[in-house]
């Protein structure tokens, strides 16, 4: 592990240099890559070199315990202690800096929630889940863009789209994809029985057309009128957009927008991050040991949490963790979740590379 770190450590430096050369000053996109992987590499840089320094005073401490005063002594004992525990702390983060990055952790997303069983308590829940993920952006300065809904009468969606953006969106987000499962006492429930609803979310990545391998002539692309909602422009020209992929037949329609052109534009990025994401589920299923280490197996109809609200508990099932501030969570004090979700992936990370 050190000489890898010894050799990180050698890299930035050698990238910090290369920051203030003249030719990478003067081109933007270089100096924005190279400030990128300068910066990747800090952590790393900073943690390793804390290391050395708590490892050189533990030396150093060492050297006290052979001291003639058994004052000194009985300070280098105690201080000893500490920095045994500082040291421990500094090499499991190391550890975990270490891990191989998901290259797409960086990426912005898309958010895809659909009411499943429970009918019009479904799309209800559907809309709380949006609103939940939502102001989860808000609280970590994420920005969220409506890309495509299906509302329903009393309020909820029978499907919602958008976009999240921000920094390194996926690699918060990415756990969230499964079944969502709520309990709860529906308002238009007379008797006060609790009704089971379930919702599911899938998470992409935001795809860029460099990620994906995608040819015009494999598009057919319709317009047509809007239906719904949305006031007498939107009906009345055919600004609704419906793309169809025919390799994959993957269909993506948008109708948000009164314009066209916008449609067409939020309808390519939903595509273009569903054929990305369909590419990734193939390289699943090849790769099925090594996708094991991550949190649950990925697969979309996989119940991964259950909101109770009689209770006011919210439970992720592949984690085994429960908590009782569901309101919380619901107004977007997810933090927890994910990173209790986070936490566990990089430890069955290092239970791998430990095995290997």
């Amino acid at each position: 592990m050190f000489s890898k770190l010894e050799e990180i450590e050698r890299t930035y430096h050698d990238i910090e240099r290369e920051l203030g050369a003249p030719e990478v000053l003067a081109d933007q996109e270089r100096y924005r890559k190279v400030a990128k992987s300068h910066a990747d590499l800090g952590l790393i840089v900073r943690t390793f070199n804390e290391y050395k320094r708590v490892a050189q005073e533990l030396a150093d401490n060492r050297e006290l315990l052979r001291d003639t005063d058994p004052e000194m002594r009985e300070m280098a004992e105690t201080e000893s202690e500490g920095l045994k525990t500082r040291l421990e702390q500094l090499d499991s983060e190391l550890k975990l800096l270490l891990l191989p990055k998901d290259p797409l952790d960086d990426k912005n997303s898309i958010l895809e929630i659909r009411a499943g069983t429970g009918g019009e308590e479904a799309a209800l829940f559907c809309a709380d889940l949006f609103r939940m993920y939502s102001r989860y952006a808000e609280r970590v300065g994420w920005r969220v863009e409506l890309l495509d809904s299906n509302p329903t009468d009393t309020g909820g969606y029978k499907e919602v789209i958008a976009s999240i953006s921000g920094d390194r969106v996926f690699s918060k987000l990415k756990w969230e994809s499964g079944t969502h499962r709520v309990q709860r006492v529906p308002a238009t429930e007379a008797q006060g029985r609790i009704h089971t609803s379930a919702v599911t979310v899938a998470i992409m990545p935001e795809a860029e057309e460099v990620d994906v391998d995608i040819r015009s002539e494999d598009l057919r692309i319709d317009v047509f009128r809007a239906s719904g909602a949305g006031g007498q422009h939107v009906n009345r020209t055919e600004s609704a957009v419906r793309i169809t992929h025919n390799p994959s037949g993957l269909v993506v329609q948008c109708q948000d927008e009164k314009s066209q052109h916008k449609n067409k534009a939020k309808a390519m990025k939903v595509l273009l991050s569903r054929l990305l994401a369909q590419e990734q589920e193939k390289a699943k299923a090849v790769e099925t040991d090594i996708r094991r280490s991550q949190v649950g197996s990925g697969d979309r109809s996989e119940r991964i949490r259950t909101y109770n609200f009689p209770q006011g508990r919210v439970t992720d099932h592949r984690i085994n963790l429960t908590l009782y501030k569901l309101d919380a969570v619901m107004d977007g004090d997810c933090g927890e979740l994910i990173q209790a979700l986070t936490s566990h992936y990089q430890t069955e990370s290092l239970k791998q590379q430990a095995s290997n």
